[in-house]
């Protein structure tokens, strides 16, 4: 029998027409049935924070860049009208809260992966990779940027 997420995305799949296999759709696109869109940061420093994000961002995928002078953009392929990003700006007043932001990896390896990338450049409140209990097979780091927002890198079966 399917978990209640299992039927859940099963009800939402067959509703669009399409299968469990086929949800949810990856990669992330503006306009796909994965709603994400963008994430706007604030740090209090872009000079603390964006060499940490040079690396990471284009690991996860993000390797197109569209900066000015405000706002460091990070996209995904494509014409960043349509494609999912990852924006950073600059508020002196920001404080890290106990929000997180979680990225989906295709597999344990590249979890593994992004963990190192990480580490390399300079994550903190680093924990994992490791085997979690929300789900099957759910495996993910946690950690923190240098200015301590939050954020995850899992994969999972179900």
């Amino acid at each position: 029998m399917a978990s209640c997420g299992g039927w859940t995305r099963l009800r939402r799949a067959r509703r669009l027409g399409g299968t469990l296999s086929e949800w949810p759709p990856y990669p992330a696109r503006v306009g796909s049935e994965n709603r994400f869109g963008h994430v706007d940061l604030r740090v209090p420093s872009i000079a603390e924070v964006l060499p940490f994000y040079e690396e990471l961002l284009p690991a996860l995928g993000f390797s197109e860049r569209y900066h000015g002078a405000e706002w460091k953009v990070f996209a995904i392929d494509g014409e960043l009208s349509a494609a999912a990003y990852f924006a950073i700006t600059e508020s002196a007043d920001h404080v890290p809260n106990e929000n997180r932001v979680a990225f989906w990896a295709r597999d344990r390896s590249e979890v593994e992966h992004i963990a190192a990338v990480v580490t390399h450049a300079g994550g903190r409140e680093i924990s994992g990779p490791k085997e979690m209990p929300y789900g099957q097979e759910y495996y993910a780091v946690y950690f923190a940027d240098p200015a301590g927002n939050r954020f995850e890198v899992y994969h999972r079966l179900d």
